[in-house]
């Protein structure tokens, strides 16, 4: 059993997280919220404070000023806390300095994305192989858990493919992970978590295909599909971090990821990227300063943070999964769909940050119980997912199981054909006004209601429906 939890980060995700390991607080113990920023921290409390959500008023959350980089300082506040859990919610350049002092402690490690290097994007895959799995035998020599992206994506959506070869599968011919946000945040532009690591990922696509990786240009292959609550959606295929697990430890032909781009981001991100704003790379003014395009976009873009007041709409994301059972063909969505106003009304968070940051909090509740205090490196599809997706139907991410007919109308096609073929569909067109620049925003009209087609037979078990 584990107690006492240090939440690194004092973002959007990290936030969320606070919230929620606040409302539980009677399995985590006490609570620390560290970051470079202290007064972030301590807005952060304030939130969970004035929402009452301290479950156990006797236990202490609490902010601490911390330079993640700092092994040394990161391993002293963790002793000096008490921490047993760490949630890595900051930047993806810390995550190796984090882990190096979760492995010095023995102090259980949790984060929600792949670690980056600043000075390299979209490296050669597996990604994981590049950083996390070198420190693998560590952390099984010194016994440490140390749980890799338990966001939802990756995280949840790795759980949902352990389900699927768990429960509806003797074998799986092809994953597709699907995620789209249906919601609309009124302003001209903007990402909905940090915008330096957002541009980073898509600088190419890299996928598994046929048992190989394969790479794509980006938004290069486009799909519609009609999804539950939110409708019909373009989707993009992308690369991103779950695949570079899944690929080693589940066993499909494919496992692709796509992700829902409006035209006007399209549009937006081709710009900036074609003018060479979105380089991670230094250049030299005519002043002699040296700046970074893409830290200079991230400065003008909005705090991801600010977007929640006012966000409506929904996010769907979810696992589509096609194989065989029993010798029978087969196709699951396993999904979960997420109102950006709620989650406000809740925590005050937009949706995107919600399905970020409950995950890990649940994560760290099967670590406190010893469900999950596995003593070794693991990436979340090699755990048993059901607790997991118990613990998310409990505290606000309630999972969605549908059986989809093989090969009807509501099946996913994710099969990529010639790249020329592809590109020809692919084409984003924008409508835009000098004088009123929000003309290019296309309107979002989010379903609130059920199609017909999600009417279909419900069970108690992961709410399980027919189509």
């Amino acid at each position: 059993m584990k107690k006492n939890v240090m939440i690194i980060g004092a973002g959007g995700v990290a936030h969320v997280a606070a919230h929620k390991a606040a409302m539980n607080n009677d399995v985590l113990g006490d609570i620390c919220i560290a970051s470079r920023t202290q007064a972030k921290c301590d807005a952060i409390i304030e939130s969970v404070t004035r929402k009452g959500h301290l479950k156990d008023s006797a236990g202490r959350l609490y902010s601490a000023q911390l330079d993640a980089l700092d092994i040394p300082a990161t391993v002293k506040l963790i002793n000096e806390t008490k921490t047993e859990i760490v949630i890595n919610l900051g930047s993806a350049f810390i995550n190796m300095s984090v882990l190096e002092a979760c492995i010095e402690t023995g102090a259980a490690y949790i984060d929600t994305a792949i670690h980056e290097d600043p000075d390299k994007v979209c490296e050669e895959p597996p990604w994981y192989a590049n950083y996390e799995w070198k420190r693998k035998e560590r952390c099984d020599e010194k016994g440490v858990t140390a749980i890799l992206g338990a966001g939802f994506d990756p995280g949840v959506v790795n759980a949902y493919c352990a389900l699927a070869v768990k429960r509806y599968f003797d074998k799986i011919d092809t994953i597709d992970i699907l995620d789209v946000n249906a919601g609309s945040h009124g302003k001209y532009f903007s990402t909905n978590f940090d915008p330096e690591i957002n541009f980073r990922e898509f600088v190419k696509v890299w996928t598994w295909i046929d048992q190989e990786w394969k790479e794509y240009p980006t938004h290069s292959v486009k799909r519609e599909y009609d999804f539950p609550i939110v409708g019909k959606q373009p989707i993009y295929l992308n690369g991103h971090d779950e695949l570079h697990s899944l690929s080693k430890n589940i066993d499909a032909n494919s496992i692709r990821f796509w992700m829902g781009f409006g035209d006007h981001y399209i549009n937006v991100f081709t710009v900036l990227r074609t003018l060479g704003f979105l380089s991670h790379l230094p250049v030299t003014l005519t002043t002699g300063q040296e700046v970074v395009p893409l830290k200079v976009v991230k400065a003008l873009l909005p705090d991801p943070m600010t977007l929640a007041p006012g966000y409506t709409g929904n996010t769907c994301i979810g696992t589509f999964v096609k194989g065989w059972m029993e010798g029978e063909k087969r196709e699951v969505l396993i999904y979960q769909v997420s109102d950006h106003k709620q989650c406000y009304e809740e925590v005050e968070s937009q949706g995107i940050s919600y399905t970020a940051g409950v995950p890990p909090i649940a994560a760290a509740m099967l670590i406190a119980n010893g469900v999950w205090d596995v003593k070794k490196m693991v990436n979340v599809e090699e755990l048993d997912p059901e607790p997991f997706i118990e613990i998310l139907d409990q505290i606000g991410l309630p999972t969605e199981v549908k059986e989809i007919k093989p090969d009807s109308k509501h099946s996913f096609d994710g099969t990529v054909r010639s790249l020329e073929k592809e590109l020809s569909e692919s084409t984003a067109t924008v409508t835009v006004s000098a004088a009123n620049p929000m003309i290019a925003v296309s309107p979002c009209k989010p379903k609130h209601s059920k199609d017909k087609a999600d009417s279909g037979k419900e069970k108690k078990s992961h709410k399980k429906k027919d189509e």
